[in-house]
């Protein structure tokens, strides 16, 4: 069995800023953390994932169904909108600004919306080990922070070695889903997932339709308020052999 990946040796995707949450916030997660959000056990940070954690699925939410994992939910406008859409579907919350997971379980809960579970964590930790292999139906990564400048552009999260990363967590035919609205990002993005041998390209063209499964949110907005074109990508996971 090959050796965990150590994730700590490489950057991390964010910064996580302290700062004090709001009344509403820490009440939130008072209320709500029990349900919502997934006890993990910790590495060597306190958004890690301790490499021998892992998810039972089916415990988790009750029932076996598809899993779709979103990474980088913000206040979970999107996620809480395809939870409530797909009631057959489960979904997976995946983020570490803790105001954020707040929000997301707030809403979540005045929306009625059962079938979604939170963890605050690193992301590709998240995918491998920590998710089953083969468990995950499709991975969303939409407006990730582009880290446009040079020096920090290793920083983002799409980058070498992440496809291999996704691959692990998708059944067979999965599809993980991307959105920037950072031009250089969406072309980094294509091409590491084009270079991917378990992927092939979902679309035809140089970038995919817009996902219709994804609301509007303030990050689509911003950029198109700025000019800037979104563009959408989808991978779908090749066969095992």
């Amino acid at each position: 069995m090959p050796e965990p990946r150590i994730f700590r040796d490489e950057p991390v995707s964010f910064v996580r800023r302290s700062g004090r949450m709001s009344d509403g916030q820490e009440r939130a997660f008072a209320e709500h953390a029990e349900f919502y959000l997934l006890d993990v056990e910790r590495g060597v940070a306190t958004t890690s994932v301790h490499a021998d954690a892992r998810l039972d699925v089916a415990s988790a939410y009750g029932r076996s169904a598809p899993l779709i994992v979103e990474i980088g939910s913000g206040q979970g406008h999107a996620i809480i909108s395809a939870a409530s859409a797909r009631p057959d579907d489960d979904f997976l919350a995946v983020e570490v600004f803790r105001a954020g997971l707040a929000r997301t379980m707030l809403d979540a809960d005045n929306a009625g919306v059962r079938n979604l579970r939170l963890i605050e964590a690193n992301a590709p930790e998240v995918l491998d080990p920590y998710l089953p292999e083969g468990s995950v139906s499709e991975i969303w990564i939409f407006f990730s922070d582009p880290w446009h400048k040079n020096r920090h552009t290793k920083r983002r999260l799409v980058r070498t070695g992440f496809a291999e990363i996704a691959a692990r967590a998708l059944a067979d035919g999965g599809v993980v889903r991307l959105a920037t609205d950072w031009e250089d990002y969406a072309r980094q993005m294509r091409e590491v997932f084009d270079e991917a041998p378990d992927f092939e390209r979902a679309f035809d063209g140089d970038w995919a339709d817009r996902f219709e499964g994804r609301v509007m949110t303030a990050f689509e907005r911003k950029g198109i308020a700025k000019g800037r074109a979104i563009r959408d990508l989808s991978y779908r996971r090749s066969p095992r052999t």
